[in-house]
């Protein structure tokens, strides 16, 4: 249990240390901001891709294909979802503002919260291992995904910034971030025979909100301040560090 505490706050750390960076690093150009982000996005996609979506289809048996498939679109029309109701949180982060700071606020209202939601079924999938007495597969998920949150931690705090959100609020809303995580290896932990029946859609789940804000988002804002070569590169940087990861941990 200890081993299972330090883990999952290990995991929720990172995401603090990544926005403890992000604060430093705060005052940046357009320019260096897209390859950071686009970096980020490489790692979320191969995260997406051979953290969530390849796990669900190996964790969902016979319908392992169907149950990944839903899940994606799940996912995805969850967003789209959020994307229209996101103006209402406002109220939360950023009553203060002017009305020309709220439409960047949405933007970056919807990627901390795709963060978020893909944050819990990651948690729960670590918290499985250590419930199903794998310690081994368990410390190299949650190893990957710490890795992974540092990068989504430091990408959080500029774009909040910018669009007026003061740095207290910056800072909680990194943290939250990074405590859905810590609940959700907890929750994985202590519900391990319902967490394994619902991990393949949860999976899949959060692999959709990943491929729907990278194709909706980050690709497009990367891409929209003439760096797009560099953002290239960036994101195929970003995708193959995690690629690494996943094989030497692997």
């Amino acid at each position: 249990m200890k081993m299972v505490l330090l883990t999952a706050l290990g995991v929720g750390g990172a995401t603090v240390i990544g926005a403890l960076i992000g604060f430093i690093f705060k005052k940046i150009s357009h320019k260096f901001s897209d390859i950071v982000l686009s970096f980020a996005a490489g790692v979320m996609l191969a995260a997406a891709v051979l953290g969530l979506v390849l796990p669900s289809l190996d964790y969902g048996g016979r319908y392992g294909l169907v149950i990944t498939i839903a899940g994606i679109f799940a996912g995805a029309l969850c967003l789209n979802l959020i994307d229209k109701l996101v103006p209402h949180l406002h109220k939360m982060v950023g009553a203060d503002l002017e009305p020309h700071q709220h439409t960047n606020l949405s933007k970056v209202l919807l990627f901390v919260t795709a963060i978020a939601i893909h944050n819990l079924p990651e948690g729960i999938a670590a918290g499985v291992g250590f419930g199903a007495g794998d310690t081994a597969q368990a410390l190299t998920i949650a190893g990957g995904i710490a890795l992974q949150n540092i990068p989504e931690g430091m990408v959080i705090i500029g774009p909040m910034l910018a669009a007026g959100v003061s740095p207290r609020k910056t800072f909680v809303c990194a943290m939250a971030t990074g405590l859905v995580e810590v609940i959700g290896t907890l929750v994985g932990y202590f519900a391990v025979s319902v967490a394994s029946a619902i991990l393949p859609f949860a999976l899949a789940f959060a692999g959709g909100t990943m491929l729907y804000v990278i194709s909706d988002e980050m690709i497009p804002e990367t891409h929209a301040h003439g760096s797009q070569r560099g953002a290239t590169y960036a994101l195929l940087i970003g995708f193959c560090v995690m690629l690494i990861t996943d094989v030497v941990l692997g």
